[in-house]
């Protein structure tokens, strides 16, 4: 997962990024890209790459939200067929819905920060306290 550093800001506070896979396969596609809220709708921003067979790839990094977006199949615009929402968009289609959670290796990074580092007294109970 990739995180972005600034150094020159000790406050900053880098926004999480979580990999995204998009997979889609088409016969006879020559280009497929992805646009969405995520890259402002740009058809050309998130060109997929063909991995043989019609079958289309793309990994990219988003923060946790929810996201609409298309494919642009040859020039075509269109909804994913593996999403599992989409909403209707206001040129009378429909976009697809990308819901990126927190990741949950954050989440238990997390949570572990704020455990105790305290070893556990060791021994029988009435001993403990006793020094």
């Amino acid at each position: 997962m990739k995180r972005h550093h600034n150094h020159g800001n000790p406050d900053y506070i880098s926004p999480e990024l979580v990999s995204v896979q998009f997979e889609f396969t088409h016969p006879t596609a020559t280009t497929v890209c992805i646009a969405g809220t995520f890259n402002h709708w740009d058809p050309t921003a998130k060109p997929m790459h063909p991995s043989g067979n019609g079958h289309w790839l793309k990994e990219t990094d988003l923060t946790p939200g929810t996201y609409e977006y298309c494919l642009v199949v040859d020039g075509h615009w269109m909804p994913d067929p593996q999403a599992c929402e989409t909403v209707p968009n206001p040129f009378g289609g429909r976009n697809s819905l990308l819901k990126v959670l927190r990741s949950p290796e954050r989440d238990h990074l997390a949570g572990a920060e704020n455990l105790s580092l305290k070893a556990p007294a060791i021994g029988k109970p009435e001993e403990q306290g006793k020094g």
